[in-house]
């Protein structure tokens, strides 16, 4: 008797998984989190191209984006929803910002990358509570970076300073 052997390319028996968005927090429960209890009003701006270029030269980080989604948090300070381009996806987080312009916290809102996703600790996010838009937001400075994600967490880095940068200069004469 013979016996018979099906024969399947071992790249067949290989299923990869999808890369799908992890969304851990909507902006609503972002706004929770951070500011418990604070009622907030949309402050929704478009930068100019002038304020663009002063938030480019104060942060020395692009603005890819002259749309600002921005609220007045009650009590004082400011919510913003933006997002920065990961290793090959974008990352949307939040800043929370106090009312003397310091960060409040940091949340980071969906994660798409297939790896990296360390930023979403918050040993590694709290670094930025504090900070003000004069602090140096250096990685592998004042910021650690994270081996396996060093693109996510520079791109974070810097957007929470283009974001600080912003606020000083397009949101803080809206207080």
């Amino acid at each position: 008797m013979k016996s018979r052997f099906l024969l399947i390319p071992a790249c067949a028996l290989v299923m990869s998984a999808p890369v799908q968005a992890t969304v851990y927090l909507s902006v609503e429960q972002a706004q929770a989190v951070m500011f418990p209890g604070a009622s907030f009003t949309p402050d929704f701006v478009t930068l100019t191209p002038e304020q663009m270029k002063s938030i480019e030269k104060a942060s020395d980080v692009n603005v890819l984006n002259p749309q600002l989604k921005a609220w007045k948090v009650s009590g004082g300070g400011w919510f913003i929803a933006d997002q920065v381009v990961g290793k090959h996806e974008f990352i949307p987080f939040a800043l929370a910002i106090d009312a003397q312009g310091a960060v409040k916290a940091v949340e980071i809102l969906q994660y798409r990358e297939t790896y990296g996703d360390q930023v979403r600790k918050e040993s590694w996010r709290a670094q930025f509570t504090g900070k003000t838009r004069d602090a140096p937001l250096k990685l592998g400075g004042d910021i650690e970076s994270i081996s396996g994600a060093t693109l996510s967490s520079r791109h974070i880095t810097d957007g929470v300073k283009r974001l600080l940068a912003t606020h000083a200069l397009a949101l803080a004469h809206h207080d």
